[in-house]
């Protein structure tokens, strides 16, 4: 995530992030060898691409835009975005989005047609069952951060089944042990489970350490690691590395 508040920032309920900006983040990832990465907009970023077109433009060929969906958007403006980096747009369902279920159907279709984009929706997993069947009609549905709670992981899993991703990221912010929501993840589909940093990780009760990423390393086999960390990333993303 990019932070600038050369751009417009908002204020979502009560909050307002700290800047974090690219330089920032790989001087934080120093330590790592990063191929490439997906730039995903905060609520606080509203509708708001320019942020994102200096940020692609910083970090280059390899890395990747999602922003929030703007139903003014004209199918042109989505062909547009796309030709800069954008490949997916999210809806945050956690933090009160104002669209409606039927409302982020539409849109997630009305996108994969025009431009093969994937929708990621950042939802506590307990809040899926209502609306199951509504997320399962996304074309290409990725669900944020494990899915946040425990009480409803089994949510999460059935979507896995029906051909959803999930984001490992965010550890800071379940309220379950990280490794096992991945290991069951994995032995459903191995190549469901994409890994993100989450940084800067605004709002999270522990931000995001190099320890998550040791978790990972320390759990899983070289097959498995190669497809959180990379592989299955590179596929949603439609990345090819330059």
């Amino acid at each position: 995530m990019s932070i600038d508040y050369n751009y417009k920032i908002i204020e979502n309920q009560g909050y307002k992030p700290p800047q974090f900006l690219p330089k920032d983040y790989l001087e934080f990832m120093s330590n790592y060898e990063l191929l490439g990465g997906a730039i995903v907009s905060g609520s606080f970023q509203d509708f708001d691409t320019q942020y994102l077109k200096s940020a692609l433009s910083f970090f280059g060929k390899n890395y990747v835009g999602v922003i929030n969906y703007n139903p003014d958007y004209s199918d042109s403006d989505i062909i547009e975005l796309d030709k800069i980096g954008v490949k997916a747009i999210r809806f945050n369902i956690k933090r009160g989005t104002k669209e409606t279920i039927d409302t982020i159907e539409y849109a997630s279709k009305r996108v994969f047609e025009i431009a093969s984009w994937h929708s990621e929706i950042y939802i506590d997993s307990k809040d899926i069952e209502s609306i199951k069947n509504k997320l399962l009609s996304i074309p290409c549905l990725v669900i944020d951060h494990l899915g946040l709670s425990k009480d409803g992981f089994l949510n999460v899993l059935n979507l896995v089944e029906k051909g959803a991703y999930v984001k490992a990221s965010g550890f800071g912010r379940l309220d379950f042990d990280p490794v096992f929501a991945i290991k069951q993840i994995v032995s459903i589909n191995p190549n469901a489970c994409v890994f993100g940093s989450d940084l800067p990780s605004t709002r999270a009760q522990r931000p995001f350490s190099y320890s998550d990423i040791d978790l990972i390393n320390n759990n899983f086999d070289d097959s498995q690691k190669r497809k959180i960390f990379y592989e299955n990333g590179l596929n949603l993303y439609r990345l090819n590395l330059k």
